[in-house]
């Protein structure tokens, strides 16, 4: 039976024929109860190749290539191995060459290719970062020791801070930004001048949505101890500050040593109960959230030309952020680590 073909093509004579009377071709598409899109794309085939192409559908290849196993094998076995050289990874168009190359079939489209991918849930175009390299002891008992400190009873004589540190790249326009208008967006020219390099220590109190940040030059191990000594005054009325940070080789008292005095240092240092992440741990430092959220909030995609431009920003953002007493609720616990890595 031809009904369904010879149907096609009485309704595009017929949708050629009304827009030759004048017809629009919305009143077109309603009388014979098709598409508009279907309307101009009888059209424009007509005016590229006649009535025969308006009419006629182009002739369609044979029924498609039965995809066996051993394809199936070739083409995982592929993806599975290194990309050719001068490539970061596999694409579509590689695997169906590589494919055609061996003979395992005479022939394939790329959408194939694609369903064999989807089957065995192969995503060569994604990557994950580990940040665990090795579950050892000493991972997790400074693992364990931070997520005791974060389960603790909240008191006001002895707050939780957690401490980190963001480099920042200072950056200018070559030529101005243009502003927002209804209708278009603020637009930037890709080219930018460098302007150097700074710092931002960021500390946050997470139960009580309290945060600290201070823009530095530089990240020595005098801007950690000067840092230290801001604190340490910020919390005066505290018997002791619980600090968590990372186990940076500045952030010890030996920097605090350095700039203050061991007298001076020790009596900074002493009034800290410090806990440090493992390596490869940072993860665990809930200032790696408070950073996220100032570097979304305060610098987003802005180019910052200069420190006291950075300083500016920075202070108005806390004052924001702190009148909002934005807390960090934690929920990863021992328990949830013992399941997650799959220890004792």
């Amino acid at each position: 039976m031809k009904t369904g073909k010879n149907a096609r093509q009485i309704y595009r004579a017929n949708a050629l024929n009304l827009r030759s009377k004048g017809l629009t071709a919305a009143e077109v598409a309603d009388f014979l109860e098709i598409t508009v899109r279907t309307v101009f794309n009888i059209e424009k085939n007509y005016e590229d190749g006649g009535l025969q192409k308006a009419l006629y559908d182009d002739p369609r290849p044979g029924s498609p290539v039965r995809l066996d196993e051993r394809f199936k094998s070739y083409v995982v076995a592929t993806v599975c191995s290194k990309p050719p050289e001068g490539f970061d990874r596999w694409t579509l168009e590689l695997i169906q060459e590589e494919v055609l190359k061996s003979s395992v079939v005479d022939r394939v489209s790329q959408e194939s290719i694609r369903l064999v991918l989807k089957e065995h849930d192969l995503k060569p175009w994604q990557q994950k970062s580990w940040c665990v390299p090795k579950i050892d002891q000493e991972f997790i008992c400074r693992m364990e020791d931070v997520l005791e400190v974060y389960q603790r009873r909240v008191q006001a004589a002895h707050p939780l801070v957690c401490l980190d540190e963001k480099p920042i790249q200072l950056l200018d326009h070559v030529r101005p930004a243009s502003g927002i208008a209804p209708g278009k967006c603020r637009k930037v020219d890709y080219e930018y001048k460098r302007k150097g390099t700074c710092n931002v220590f960021c500390a946050v109190e997470p139960h009580a949505g309290h945060y600290i940040a201070e823009v530095t030059q530089r990240r020595t191990g005098d801007d950690f101890a000067r840092f230290m000594q801001s604190l340490e005054q910020h919390y005066q009325k505290a018997e002791k500050i619980t600090l968590v940070m990372d186990n940076l080789n500045t952030h010890k008292e030996s920097s605090l040593i350095g700039l203050f005095g061991e007298n001076k240092a020790r009596g900074i240092w002493q009034r800290f109960e410090v806990h440090y992440t493992p390596i490869h741990g940072s993860w665990l430092n809930q200032a790696e959230i408070a950073i996220n959220l100032y570097a979304r909030q305060c610098l987003g995609k802005s180019r910052i030309p200069d420190i006291e431009l950075l300083r500016k920003k920075t202070k108005a953002w806390l004052r924001y952020i702190n009148d909002k007493v934005v807390c960090i609720k934690w929920t990863f616990s021992k328990d949830d680590a013992r399941k997650k890595f799959a220890y004792l």
